[in-house]
């Protein structure tokens, strides 16, 4: 479902230099910042970095492209 949503012009701004730096649609790289603030005001106890590492990992296993850990 899509709603349309109005943001302020700087933001907008500030979305498209990101979302081409990211490679990212404009839309994208806003619901990405909305999904991390969203993750990030539950657990505040994270870093931002844990958090982006835990989501690239969710997206290995789902993609299966995660290699096991060797217990030495």
């Amino acid at each position: 479902m899509s709603v349309a949503v109005r943001i302020s012009n700087s933001l907008a701004i500030k979305a498209k230099i990101r979302s081409k730096a990211m490679h990212r649609s404009v839309a994208g790289q806003i619901e990405y910042w909305a999904k991390m603030g969203e993750i990030l005001e539950d657990n505040p106890d994270l870093s931002f970095a844990f958090v982006q590492e835990i989501l690239i990992g969710k997206e290995e296993a789902e993609n299966s492209e995660l290699t096991p850990y060797e217990f030495q």
